[in-house]
């Protein structure tokens, strides 16, 4: 298999709230040998369902491999993978900055406003910052802000729907009733 083969996947896998369900998905990738560059679990929109979105930078014949083993070892509703053409995205970041930098600074305002960034919280010690869009953004102000000193800072893997209508909510509410 060539590198020119791989691209990021982003595997959506909806599942009952079972026990041990995050580590059975992420061993099918580990046997595989298959890094996993972001994992997010959340609800789903039916209650009692959790959604994974996993990504991962593999060919697509082994991307459907491992849909078909995940789909065999663990107590799937549905599964499916999607480049990133066929999703919108997004990843936040958080970054905790002094507070006096936010008063007597001009070109951290300026930063705020042009990225979009909103400001979650200020104190007198501390303010911080949520940024979310594509990963790029999120890197680019980071290397603005780090000019200035970060204090802390973190950053969410991608979190995704698609752009065509997959009719999910329809089967999930017909797996609840």
């Amino acid at each position: 298999m060539s590198t020119e083969d791989k691209q990021l996947y982003t595997v959506s896998i909806y599942t009952e709230n079972n026990i041990g369900l995050l580590n059975r998905i992420s061993a099918i990738f580990q046997r595989r040998h298959i890094n996993i560059e972001s994992l997010n679990t959340s609800p789903s929109e039916i209650e009692g369902v959790s959604k994974f979105t996993i990504v991962v930078n593999m060919d697509e014949v082994n991307i459907k491999k491992i849909l078909g083993q995940i789909e065999k070892q663990v107590e799937v509703i549905k599964a499916y993978y999607h480049n990133l053409d066929q999703i919108i995205y997004q990843i936040s970041g958080l970054f905790k900055i002094k507070s006096e930098l936010l008063f007597e600074e001009p070109h951290i305002q300026n930063i705020i406003k042009e990225s979009n960034a909103r400001i979650v919280t200020v104190n007198k010690a501390f303010f911080i910052l949520e940024k979310s869009g594509k990963k790029e953004e999120i890197v680019e102000m980071y290397n603005q802000l780090s000019k200035f000193g970060i204090m802390q800072y973190t950053r969410s893997g991608l979190i995704a729907v698609t752009k065509e209508e997959m009719k999910i909510s329809s089967l999930l509410e017909s797996y609840n009733n």
